[in-house]
């Protein structure tokens, strides 16, 4: 509770809703990694390397710093109905999505062979808004124009405590114990057909589906769970994570890290939810009740990386990731009470998400004692398969490019800027239970950082 006060604290006067970039996650953290195409387990990417590598934090300059920046993301989302060639794009219809912000802030102390950091990091998460007008909104049976939302906002907040040590002048190790909080706002329509699939495949269970299946001429089945404010969501967990890593240098000019973080230990998301059964008889039929989505975590990610110095000026950077993705989400599983009636309804949405490798290149170039400059490119595999995609799911981008540079005014104040262009990309469900029509989406981004370091 105490961590999730703080994020409050520091976000309340945000609108939060990352989207999402690598699935859930985002390109890099901090301008400077974020600049190099994600890169940076083996390289100073100052105090976001403790949501990275915490060994790195060693590489910074002995004292303190305070460190703050700030996400600016904008997307461009759009699904395509393929048998009728409708569009709906996802724009800013509601209070908390597009463009989205999401906060860094972090302290760092260097003392010798030690060095220790505190922050609070978005980490990533997704955000989609159609509205409630366009063919989404609307079932195939009886062509109910239901006026419902469908949208999404995960946020995946990270409160790190870190510590690094360097054991000689080669080897040092690092650690990361973190409070995540994670929060989900939802709203998904499934048409009856799509309820029907899901039964089919024993995935739809509880005994609140005799009571649902008995509405006359049932056409579909809504699910809304919405904070509609700056920050949160309408269900809701606080947990924890780890990571462990170290750089060990090669030669005076190479140096190579390696991090591992572990899986997350989240619990269940809770919260109020209203579940609506569309009727082409009686109209929207609302049952308020508590929901949970169980086991939604974060997946554990090895990192490998190498940062040389070619001369006392450039820099190149190479990285390697594989992040677990398949341990961690093969189903959304979300399970629903009545409040009077007390019955329940357990819905496991497939997912089936791969494990995926990311590639992330980065060269610096130290310009002068004011200005360095800083360009990468970063290609992930895909993870989603195309059968198992939602429309307010866009977790399918795959290729980055990135720049950026660092201003450093004098000895104790530096500013930072990267800019990341995600290249647009496409996936196709034609396939039940994750749509009730075939459809085609496209996505494509750009996402800027901006930070301010004060070395004192």
């Amino acid at each position: 509770m105490k961590y999730k006060l703080l994020a409050l604290a520091i976000t309340s006067s945000l609108s939060m809703g990352v989207n999402a970039t690598q699935v859930f996650n985002m390109e890099g953290f901090g301008a400077v990694s974020r600049s190099l195409g994600g890169a940076g387990v083996a390289h100073d990417i100052g105090a976001a390397g403790m949501m990275y590598n915490p060994a790195t934090l060693a590489l910074m300059d002995e004292g303190s710093e305070f460190y703050v920046g700030l996400d600016v993301i904008t997307t461009d989302i759009n699904t395509k109905n393929l048998d009728t060639g409708e569009n709906a794009s996802s724009n800013n219809h509601g209070n908390n999505r597009g463009p989205y912000f999401a906060p860094q802030i972090a302290y760092t102390y260097k003392n010798g062979a030690l060095t220790y950091g505190i922050g609070v990091f978005a980490q990533g998460g997704l955000g989609t808004e159609f509205g409630s007008s366009s063919f989404l909104s609307r079932t195939t049976v009886n062509k109910i124009d239901t006026g419902l939302e469908n949208s999404s906002r995960l946020l995946n907040l990270r409160v790190p405590l870190a510590i690094a040590y360097q054991v000689n002048d080669k080897l040092t190790v690092g650690a990361t114990v973190e409070a995540i909080w994670s929060s989900l706002n939802l709203e998904l329509l499934l048409d009856v057909t799509q309820v029907g699939s899901l039964a089919a495949d024993g995935r739809v269970d509880g005994s609140l589906v005799p009571t649902l299946l008995g509405v006359p001429e049932l056409s579909g089945a809504h699910f809304s769970f919405t904070k509609d404010e700056f920050v949160g969501g309408g269900i809701d967990a606080v947990g924890y994570g780890a990571k462990l890593g170290l750089t060990y240098q090669v030669t005076s000019d190479t140096t190579i890290g390696m991090s591992y973080n572990f899986k997350s230990s989240i619990p269940d998301l809770k919260g109020r939810a209203t579940l609506t059964a569309v009727s082409n008889v009686a109209g929207n039929i609302p049952l308020n009740g508590d929901i949970k989505l169980r086991d939604f975590q974060n997946p554990a990610q090895l990192s490998i990386g190498v940062s040389h110095n070619v001369n006392e000026k450039l820099s190149i950077l190479f990285d390697v990731q594989r992040v677990f993705w398949k341990d961690a989400l093969e189903n959304l599983d979300v399970g629903f009470v009545h409040d009077e009636s007390k019955q329940n309804i357990n819905i496991l949405l497939p997912q089936n998400y791969d494990d995926i490798n990311i590639y992330a290149f980065g060269a610096e170039y130290a310009y002068n004692n004011n200005w360095t400059l800083r360009a990468g490119y970063s290609h992930t595999d895909q993870a989603l398969p195309n059968n198992t995609t939602f429309a307010i799911v866009p977790a399918y981008l795959t290729d980055h490019l990135t720049g950026g540079f660092t201003y450093t005014v004098n000895a104790s104040h530096e500013v930072d800027f990267a800019i990341s262009h995600a290249f647009e990309e496409k996936q196709t469900n034609t396939s039940q239970p994750n749509t009730s029509v075939p459809i085609e989406m496209t996505h494509s981004q750009t996402n800027l950082v901006i930070s301010y370091s004060y070395k004192f």
